[in-house]
């Protein structure tokens, strides 16, 4: 891959608000992939879909979320990371309203889908903010930005159900469109257009067999459980999608600019880094899924608290208000030990968190308590992995690589969200003529969500140690920013 080109810039008027804006963009953006969660059990109700049409509100948004993280992530690298980072906002708003307007579950599923692909928005900030801060302020900024996937998503759940509580539940869908447009307006005036480019031709297909991989996987993933794990679909989607990836993957690396390097991402470094992301994310969703439902059970279960919907989502809140004061202070501990301790750090925390959990399932504060905790260990982690990606990839390759660091990060929650779903399948009673999991059902979960956070453990202590010079500024940070300053005093 030839090095990234730095095209002309100049600095911004209003350099000081660039993070704060990039990581408002970023939490609306977390905040679109759990508002419809709530909703859900009322869909069919509203919209007269059966339920299955019902659970797409959530599956598209993955399925288009992890198509275009990567891509976007990689046609920002070449074109420029603000004219991308314009267009996901503007599909986010597009989307929001489609929703707005209609309870057709076809068009909502549609502005679901117009929803989701604005994830790459995160990627694309990490991006951004890498090219044009100081290194000082590199590592806390991305920390700040990575972060927001967890708080968005911890924020959405408490925020949705309490519309729905009060308002018409198209309103949230209003006030996801109000948000994209502010978004679109803030970063219209506040952020600059990154002065660095990766040359090469767009790679069509590489995308194409990339989504097609990536659908493929997903669907059989997240509808398995539906379908039935045995059954000729799932099978034969399996089947197909590791036929071509095999396709893919020789393909990419034989063309010249391909979408995703996967020389870069076979280094132990990326590859490790990407291990532990779908790990960190399949920890980190478990948590969101199941704290809900638990303590929304009824109390003739045994072990159920009948909370309220609003009350179920707010146990979620503490953890999100953890996410945003520690993002800082893992940011620190980077500098100081390196991004390595951080996400070994994280992935005992998460562990830590789910023993709690574990222990503490029949009292609201405890649960809380122990939510909060793997909420801890999730803002660290989502803090170092950006800052590990970085230093081990090519500057011209910023936002592809942390768009594909954030795919793994999704592909673990539908991981997660399959393996989730067929526990609390399998495992039931009847109490009061109605059928709901057992208490051992939520307490596997629970240790299997410590084993993948374990799992990643062992991933981070695999990865290269951290040297001097990486906790000088995240890698190569000190470098990108230099040439980017360079750039522009030539310009």
């Amino acid at each position: 891959m030839p090095p990234a080109i730095p095209a002309p810039g100049r600095p911004s008027p209003h350099a000081r608000f660039v993070v704060p804006v990039l990581a408002f963009c970023g939490m609306v953006v977390a905040v679109m992939q759990t508002l419809v969660v709530p909703l859900l059990p009322h869909v069919p109700a509203l919209t007269g879909a059966s339920p299955g049409a019902a659970g797409w509100l959530v599956t598209i948004t993955l399925l288009t979320g992890a198509v275009f993280t990567p891509v976007l992530g990689r046609v920002g690298d070449m074109y420029g990371k603000r004219r991308l980072l314009l267009a996901s906002l503007g599909v986010l708003t597009l989307g929001s309203v489609l929703c707005a307007v209609s309870s057709h579950i076809g068009v909502l599923i549609a502005g679901r889908a117009l929803q989701g692909a604005a994830l790459a928005v995160i990627p694309l900030g990490i991006s951004i903010i890498r090219d044009e801060l100081p290194a000082d302020r590199v590592l806390p900024s991305i920390a700040l930005m990575s972060s927001t996937l967890g708080i968005g998503a911890a924020i959405g759940l408490p925020v949705a159900a309490l519309v729905m509580e009060n308002f018409d539940w198209h309103t949230m869908f209003w006030a996801s469109a109000a948000l994209g447009l502010i978004d679109l307006l803030l970063v219209l005036w506040i952020v600059p257009e990154s002065p660095v480019r990766s040359p090469g031709r767009f790679d069509l297909p590489g995308t194409l067999g990339l989504a097609g991989f990536l659908v493929g996987l997903l669907l059989a993933i997240t509808q398995g459980a539906d379908w039935g794990w045995t059954s000729g679909r799932t099978l034969g989607l399996l089947g197909a999608s590791v036929a071509l990836g095999l396709i893919w993957s020789r393909y990419e690396l034989r063309t010249r600019s391909p979408m995703v390097d996967l020389r870069v991402s076979a280094r132990p470094a990326v590859l490790l880094t990407n291990v532990a992301a779908l790990l960190i994310g399949f920890a980190f969703y478990a948590n969101s899924l199941v704290t809900g439902q638990m303590v929304q059970e009824p109390t003739s279960t045994g072990y159920g608290l009948g909370a309220s919907i609003v009350v179920s989502g707010l146990c979620l809140l503490p953890g999100g208000l953890a996410m945003v004061a520690l993002s800082p202070v893992s940011a620190r501990i980077s500098a100081a030990y390196g991004p390595r301790t951080a996400l070994a750090l994280a992935a005992v925390v998460m562990a830590v968190g789910y023993v709690v959990r574990f222990f503490t399932s029949h009292s609201l504060w405890l649960i809380v308590a122990g939510a909060t905790v793997v909420s801890s260990g999730t803002a660290i982690a989502y803090s170092a992995l950006p800052a590990l990606v970085m230093r081990a990839v090519p500057v011209g390759e910023t936002a592809a690589a942390n768009g594909l660091n954030t795919l793994m990060r999704s592909v673990g929650q539908a991981c997660c969200s399959a393996v989730v779903a067929a526990v609390l399948a399998h495992l039931t009673f009847t109490a009061d003529g109605r059928t709901a999991p057992t208490l051992h059902a939520y307490l596997l979960i629970f240790l299997i969500a410590a084993g993948a956070a374990l799992a990643a453990l062992v991933a981070t202590l695999f990865l290269p140690s951290d040297r001097p010079r990486d906790r000088a500024a995240g890698g190569a940070t000190v470098t990108v920013s230099t040439s980017v300053t360079a750039a522009r005093e030539s310009a």
